[in-house]
């Protein structure tokens, strides 16, 4: 058994995600959640993504910048050695799996004193790719419990949620500069625009909800098809693609129901948000939303592909005030107790240290 570190801990992130989406997203709020938290954070990342690294940067965290490519890609790896022998992290933490294949396990020859290797998983990815890993982050318990019928030990691994990061002291987004009224009812998306968060059963769910304003903040390859759907829907006048946007809580804050209405979702991270910014959710019985929202109690629940039942749902709190104030309150509770910032962070600074002292 060796003696835990002396804190502030020492902690590489690794991601090398696409420009934008989910875990990327709670990739960069961790970092810096971290950071503020009194860590002291280095990142490797791509070069994808500017203005993630610009707000990774304005933190006081550090960023290298590197290819993460393919298989003929040994620089990458190099490089990590590199630097994780100037950084001398107690703790390396890649996100997803291109990371976890080029990060190198620690040995006597690694020039740097002993670390351990955390890989934080949000889908099911092939465990070949972690063969570095020490220990696994799955952010449900459906990841977890997964993990350990793959072969993993118990006791390498541990379930610990994402937090909902957004904005203190968000000002709700202007209606106005979206051309929406103040008083109509106003649905508010947020995702990657990709087939697996199925905005298109969205959009058809609207053609049955006259009078209802949707925006959409997300970029993704399916912007084209979903362009082209709300022409042939006839919904130009009500719905608004607003690209990829950062002022989560000032969108959700402008809503009055937040709709996560995904084909796939391992876990989904807007769940969270929609409690943290107290307005009512609507969403699908998706892997991960199911696994944590209560149907009738914190959030409404549809089977996924249908729009039907979704717009039956999203009109039960239009018509129910009191639906509504139960869902937003119950809600609310939820996240304080197992998703707030400080509640995730403790189950990291815990695991992390267990992990040292082994």
């Amino acid at each position: 058994m060796t003696t835990a570190p002396d804190f502030p801990l020492r902690i590489l992130h690794l991601m090398a995600g696409a420009k934008d989406g989910g875990a990327e997203t709670a990739f960069a709020d961790t970092c810096i959640a971290m950071k503020e938290a009194g860590e002291t954070i280095a990142v490797v990342t791509r070069s994808n993504n500017p203005e993630r690294i610009e707000r990774l940067k304005k933190a006081g965290i550090f960023v290298h910048v590197l290819p993460f490519g393919g298989p003929l890609d040994v620089y990458t790896a190099w490089k990590l050695r590199g630097i994780i022998r100037a950084f001398r992290p107690d703790i390396v933490q890649t996100w997803m799996s291109r990371a976890a294949q080029k990060v190198p396990r620690w040995s006597p020859r690694s020039g740097a004193p002993r670390y351990q290797v955390f890989s934080r998983l949000g889908g099911y990815y092939a465990l070949k790719n972690f063969r570095a890993t020490d220990y696994f982050i799955a952010i449900t318990p459906a990841i977890r419990d997964w993990l350990m019928e793959q072969g993993v030990k118990p006791d390498r691994v541990r379930h610990i949620n994402n937090f909902a990061e957004t904005e203190p002291d968000a000002v709700a987004a202007s209606r106005t500069a979206e051309n929406t009224p103040d008083d109509a009812t106003l649905l508010i998306a947020l995702g990657r625009l990709h087939k697996a968060k199925a905005f298109d059963v969205l959009l058809d769910a609207m053609a049955m909800l006259p009078g209802v304003y949707l925006w959409i903040a997300g970029e993704g390859p399916e912007r084209p098809a979903l362009e082209a759907q709300i022409d042939r829907l006839a919904l130009r006048d009500r719905v608004r693609l607003l690209g990829w946007r950062n002022d989560r809580a000032a969108l959700l804050r402008a809503g009055d129901i937040c709709v996560f209405p995904s084909r796939h979702e391992p876990f989904g991270t807007v769940f969270i948000q929609a409690w943290a910014n107290r307005i009512p959710l609507v969403t699908t019985d998706a892997d991960g939303p199911r696994q944590f929202v209560e149907d009738g109690k914190d959030g409404l629940i549809a089977p996924r592909e249908n729009a039907y039942a979704l717009a039956e749902q999203i009109q039960k709190i239009i018509a129910d005030p009191d639906l509504e104030k139960d869902l937003i309150e119950q809600g609310f509770m939820k996240y304080e107790a197992r998703f707030s910032k400080g509640r995730v962070l403790e189950a990291y600074q815990t695991f992390y240290l267990d992990g040292k002292t082994d």
